[in-house]
């Protein structure tokens, strides 16, 4: 079992081995939810979409939407 100790402020240092196991970092965002027991669980909160841009880098010219569904059509077909 691990245990957190709250702060006269209301922070909560979260154990380094649920820290790991969550994949927690400084700046993610966690959810509380209480269940149907009454017991509270903790979760990564889902990120908004917008956070993902510029995520994946492309160094080539832009392409257009048809040169791009080209490229998804030739690489589902393996070609």
């Amino acid at each position: 079992m691990s245990i957190g100790t709250m702060t006269s402020k209301g922070q909560i240092t979260v154990p380094k081995d649920v820290r790991l196991a969550l994949g927690l970092a400084a700046g993610v965002s966690v959810s509380f939810t209480r269940n149907s027991e009454g017991d509270f669980v903790i979760r990564v909160a889902n990120k908004p979409a917008a956070d993902l841009a510029g995520a994946l880098k492309y160094a080539g010219p832009p392409l257009s939407l048809s040169e791009m569904d080209d490229a998804i059509t030739a690489g589902a077909m393996g070609l």
